[in-house]
């Protein structure tokens, strides 16, 4: 039997280090914008940055839109307790790590909003505003939710189907946000479902779900939305994102040129817990291109 999906959804997108221009002696902002990683191409690899990981302790993180803070998660100690971090950047150089009580937030494709659970906190210059509520809508979210440039929230609800879920989206219509729409039958096949991703303009969604026909446990779907406005047949993103683990968290990273993913197991650890560890996975966006001219 395949795992129940209970991960909390990270939110995780693309990262940067520093490089040295030879000629000037000054950071390369370009090749400074994920932590100096080599970036992947159409076959998925960890990205594990040593700057926020120097003991390999890295699970997964996300930039702020403006790539100059980015939150993330490490295991740490023997019993591997998830810890919750932030890093700024300052003059084009990164800081130090430190703890923060800010767990697995998301960001406005914009910049000017904080996802945190059902709430959400306002850009006020360089800190945040106190959480809000943008309305009942939300009341059935559960694990995560992906909001687009125009303010459409993509999201799992447990409202009809239980554990099982479902996918749903409501969009902000004279300042209010409608009841939540429940999306076609089968984009809601399976078990599980979590973690759903849409793309900025609303040209696709991914998520995770358990389904017969899968990899192993969870695997990564997409569905792109056609001309007409309906989306597209659902399509298993393949082999080289979906293995026999459970993959999940899909995000994508801030320049939009690289999509992130979360591939992990579960195993009982020493102390007879049932625990979950996962790496995050990163693949040139040129992939999601590709699946698009398949169907």
């Amino acid at each position: 039997m395949k795992s129940n999906v209970t991960l909390l959804t990270l939110l995780f997108l693309s990262l940067s280090g520093c490089s040295v221009n030879p000629t000037h002696d000054k950071p390369n902002v370009k090749e400074s914008a994920y932590f100096g990683e080599q970036p992947p191409g159409l076959v998925p690899k960890i990205f594990e940055p040593k700057i926020v990981s120097p003991n390999g302790e890295f699970e997964s993180g996300t930039f702020t839109p403006d790539m100059q803070s980015f939150y993330f998660t490490k295991a740490i100690g023997e019993d591997k307790n998830r810890g919750f971090f932030v890093i700024h950047k300052e003059n084009n150089q990164w800081g130090k790590a430190s703890k923060t009580a800010i767990r697995w937030p998301q960001f406005s494709y914009d910049g000017s909003k904080m996802f945190i659970g059902k709430m959400y906190r306002e850009r006020k210059g360089n800190d945040w505003s106190e959480p809000k509520s943008p309305g009942a809508f939300i009341k059935h979210m559960a694990h995560g939710r992906s909001v687009s440039a125009s303010g459409t929230y993509y999201f799992t609800g447990y409202k009809e189907r239980g554990v099982v879920g479902a996918l749903y989206y409501s969009r902000l219509i004279n300042g209010q946000y409608e009841e939540p729409i429940k999306l076609r039958d089968d984009m809601n096949e399976g078990e599980y479902i979590a973690g759903s991703m849409i793309a900025p303009d609303e040209s696709y969604l991914i998520w995770s779900v358990q389904r017969a026909e899968g990899f192993g446990q969870s695997d990564l779907y997409i569905s792109f939305k056609e001309q007409d406005g309906t989306w597209s047949k659902v399509i298993n993103m393949g082999a080289a994102i979906n293995t026999e683990k459970q993959e999940s968290s899909p995000q994508l990273s801030p320049d939009g040129k690289y999509f992130f993913f979360i591939r992990g197991d579960w195993h009982v650890n020493k102390n007879g817990k049932r625990v979950y560890e996962g790496k995050q996975h990163w693949v040139d966006i040129q992939l999601i291109k590709n699946l698009k001219h398949k169907l």
